[in-house]
């Protein structure tokens, strides 16, 4: 737990982006420990689940949660609906470090479900809530949200064409990427043009371990 604080920390600090938690890039307390306690159940939990490379390094864990907390400053919403949310990435760790966020997780997985819900009740995460199934399952009118996010689940075009039921007047939709995004950006032209979707705004930033090009693409719907 000690490395994976020092290494949270230093990590901050390098991503050098502004979380709106607290002034520059930093975490309250509070905050940081339901990180560092959800980093430990993570690791647990992976020794005998899929949820992220079994062997990952303290290193590698950590920038699975500075990849999430990236998408802090894009969120003007207080909802946010997580598709494909897997171990958690990005809606959860989203909701460790700003508790007052309502947030969805869609994962159809049962022991990504299962963990998820671990995750949920050990933080304490009133407004958090994991639903076990497709997002084509829920009802539209009984999840309105503020942002949709996806970080692994299609590539653009794909993601659009799975969400586009959810899209009324104002909601966001934010595609986190790596460096390939321009090949699927262009592939995705079509669709973005049918919705009618304004956007994107770019976000480019780094992973400060490795190194990784990752970047965010935000829509908006009209």
């Amino acid at each position: 737990m000690a490395n994976l604080a020092v290494l949270l920390d230093d990590g901050l600090t390098r991503l050098g982006i502004d979380l709106g938690v607290s002034p520059g890039a930093t975490l309250d307390p509070a905050a940081r420990t339901r990180l560092l306690d959800y980093m430990a159940l993570l690791q647990k939990w992976s020794a005998k689940t899929n949820l992220i490379a079994k062997n990952a390094s303290d290193v590698e864990v950590v920038e699975h949660f500075l990849d999430s907390l990236a998408t802090l400053p894009l969120l003007s919403s207080a909802s946010l609906m997580d598709v494909g949310s897997g171990a958690g990435f990005p809606g959860l760790v989203a909701a460790a470090a700003r508790p007052e966020l309502a947030v969805n997780l869609i994962e159809p997985r049962q022991k990504r479900a299962a963990f998820l819900r671990q995750v949920i009740r050990s933080l304490r995460l009133p407004h958090v809530a994991c639903h076990e199934c497709r997002l084509e399952d829920i009802a539209v009118q009984s999840m309105p949200c503020g942002h949709i996010v996806s970080r692994a689940v299609a590539d653009i075009a794909g993601f659009l064409g799975m969400i586009e039921p959810w899209l009324s007047q104002g909601v966001q939709i934010i595609c986190m990427k790596s460096r390939k995004w321009p090949e699927e950006l262009a592939r995705a032209q079509e669709i973005i043009t049918r919705l009618g979707l304004d956007g994107p705004r770019v976000t480019n930033y780094r992973l400060p371990f490795s190194g990784v090009e990752r970047v965010t693409l935000t829509f908006t719907a009209r």
